[in-house]
This record gives structure tokens, C-alpha cells and sequence, in this order.
């Protein structure tokens, strides 16, 4: 598949609406094709036929294909997408709660989704501990690359374009190294005549590329911000983490008690739990004492071991005395669930498939 005209997924409406005549036809187009997933201009039935050629000879709407889909027992699903240009990512559509019935047979609540979703196409980073970077960095993602995977699991789900979903940049790459376009999808994303998933929905995690923390905080977007911190010292974090050579903990730590957030969020440390490494309570002292004074929340994250791996999974046991010392402590902590492990498409499980 090769895209040889503009991407429809890269514009925001507002941009849309100062390049076709008459304006108003850009909202039109938008919800033809973020409410009724449709991918063809030809059936957008309300848009003169002129302007359905001329879009069709300018637009290609989607700039993903689905390649494979694998489903786990816990019911998340990842998507293999190939891109333009042959490469390929990966994104995953998690659920967080099953649907479920009152007594009399009525809903009582649909089901709770998050997506997670890549940024770019391997990453820079480098993390010791993490499946993506072996493949190295290849490129950015687009926009419209961005906006497209969710757009195409919403539809292959049946996912009513109203039902609201949870979206974390936790897929592949380092979403503050791709700034500019994960901000542009963020704003997509929020439209009220589109997907309209608040920025309070939307989280971005980085590795902690500290002047791109101030930089999004500038953009003043609205989203959540999570920080994978994984170490509570900068000699073991740059083992773990080389970025750390550039922007070390304290740096991290700057940037973060800076960063705008909304009254009632708190400012995400994910804390990767890896067995012997970092899973001890001397770790828990230094970590409360790291945290002192900023609205946090710290998820532990268990380490999802895979084949080229050194490193092993934690023991239950040792996660959860390191979330009762941070909550003695009066730290807000949760042992976050791995899901997709049988399938790959756990945190720091995705990579780009060789075809």
C-alpha cells in the first residue's frame, strides 16, 4: 500500500475547514468519517459529487491496514498495523471491564476500554528491559497514523464513536520524542464533533525526557502525564534506562513539580518491578522519600518476561510489601494487572513484526 496523497487522519476539523469550500462541509466530512467509520467519500451521501472526487483525488481517509489480530484469554486484543511504507506497529485495545446485566436483564454498564497506542516505529530510548528497542528506531509516526489506530479498533470492535474509551501513549516509542504529532492526535482526539475523549482521558508516558516534559506542559493539552521512572538511582536507572545519562532523576523530578495538572489527577510514576533488581524496600524508603511533595500516584508494574530476556518477574510477595510500605507512607499505589501476556502485548512487549 503506498500513500501517494495527503492523509485525511492528519487534520484537526479546524485546519480542514480553511482548506475545502465551503467550510462547513469539514464537519460534515468529520462525522462521516469519526462517527460513521466510513472510508470512502463516495459514501458520504450528503457531499456533492463534485467534492467527493475532488476529495477522493486528494485523500486517502485511513493510512493503516490491519495485517493480524490476536486475542488473549483476559480479552485484550492487539493489532498488527502495516504502514505506507511497509513498516509495521503494533497497538493494543484493553478491557478494563467486562460488560455486565442487572437481575431483570438490563444493562447495567457497557464495558470499559483503554487503548494503547504506539507513537512511533521502534524507539530511541534504548530501556535494558524492553522488547521495542531491540528492533532500534526507524521512524516517527504521523499524526493520522496515530489517530488511525484507534479509529480502525473502534470500528473492527463495533465501539459506538460516542462510547468514551481511555487512551495511553504507552505503545511503541517515546511519545515526547515524537511531540509535535502525539500533540496533534491529542487534539484530534478531543474534538467534540469527533471521538470528543477528553484530555482527562488521555495519558502520556515518557521515559522522562525532562525538557519535553516542560514543553508539553507549555501546550497546556490537558492530559495526564506518567513518568516511567523504574529506579530510585541514577546509577541503576542508567543501566536500565541510558536516556538517564541525559536526563537524570532529579532533572525528572524538576520537570514533573512544573507540570500543569488538573485538581483532581496526580502525576503517574510507573515503577517496573524487576526481581533482585529494584524490588526490595530499601527501594520503597528511597522512592517515598523521591516523591515527597508531588501529587503522585505509583503503579507497579510487574516485568513481562520474553525470550531475548535477562531479567525475571517479580514474586507477588515482593510487590505487594512495596505497595504497603508506599501506602503506610501515604503514597497512592496500585499493582497494575498485566494483561496480553499471552499474547505478547503486555508493557514492553511490542515490536515491529518482520513480514
Amino acid at each position: 500500500m503506498s500513500v501517494r496523497k495527503e492523509v485525511l487522519l492528519d487534520y484537526t476539523k479546524e485546519e480542514l475547514q480553511d482548506i475545502i469550500t465551503p467550510s462547513f462541509r469539514a464537519k460534515q466530512i468529520w462525522q462521516w468519517v469519526y462517527h460513521k467509520y466510513v472510508n470512502d467519500f463516495y459514501e458520504m451521501k450528503n457531499l456533492p459529487k463534485d467534492l467527493q472526487k475532488s476529495l477522493q483525488e486528494r485523500f486517502v481517509i485511513t493510512p493503516l491496514e490491519i495485517l493480524t489480530v490476536q486475542k488473549s484469554m483476559d480479552g485484550s486484543i492487539k493489532y498488527l498495523f502495516k504502514l505506507y511504507d511497509g513498516h509495521t506497529v503494533e497497538a493494543v485495545l484493553l478491557l478494563m471491564r467486562a460488560k455486565e446485566y442487572n437481575d431483570d436483564g438490563s444493562l447495567k454498564h457497557h464495558e470499559r476500554y483503554t487503548l494503547c497506542l504506539s507513537s512511533q516505529v521502534g524507539c530511541k530510548v534504548g530501556c535494558a528491559f524492553c522488547l521495542t528497542a531491540k528492533g532500534g528506531f526507524v521512524r516517527d509516526l504521523t499524526p493520522g497514523e496515530i489517530v488511525a489506530q484507534l479509529l480502525m479498533i473502534k470500528k473492527e470492535n463495533n465501539i459506538d464513536a460516542n462510547r468514551r474509551v481511555n487512551i495511553v501513549y504507552m505503545g511503541m516509542g517515546e511519545p515526547l520524542d515524537n511531540l509535535e504529532n502525539v500533540a496533534q492526535a491529542i487534539k484530534i482526539f478531543s474534538d467534540l464533533d469527533g471521538f470528543a475523549i477528553s484530555p482527562n482521558r488521555q495519558t502520556v508516558s515518557t521515559s522522562g525526557l525532562s525538557a519535553k516534559i516542560e514543553k508539553l506542559g507549555k501546550l497546556d493539552l490537558g492530559v495526564n502525564l506518567a513518568i516511567s521512572l523504574h529506579a530510585v538511582d541514577d546509577v541503576l536507572r542508567e543501566k536500565l534506562m541510558p536516556i538517564n545519562k541525559a536526563y537524570n532523576i532529579s532533572s525528572i523530578i524538576d520537570a514533573v513539580k512544573k507540570f500543569p495538572i488538573n485538581a483532581r489527577k496526580r502525576v503517574m510514576f510507573e515503577y517496573l518491578m524487576i526481581k533482585d533488581i529494584n524490588d526490595d524496600l530499601s527501594a520503597a524508603k528511597k522512592l517515598v522519600k523521591l516523591l515527597s511533595g508531588i501529587k503522585a500516584k505509583v503503579n507497579l508494574i510487574y516485568f513481562n518476561p520474553y525470550e531475548e530476556s535477562d531479567f525475571q518477574r517479580p514474586d507477588l510477595s515482593s510487590m505487594v510489601a512495596f505497595q504497603e510500605y508506599l501506602i503506610a507512607k501515604g503514597l497512592l499505589c496500585t499493582i497494575r494487572e498485566s494483561k496480553g501476556l499471552d499474547i505478547s502485548a503486555a508493557c514492553g512487549q511490542l515490536r515491529e513484526q518482520n513480514l
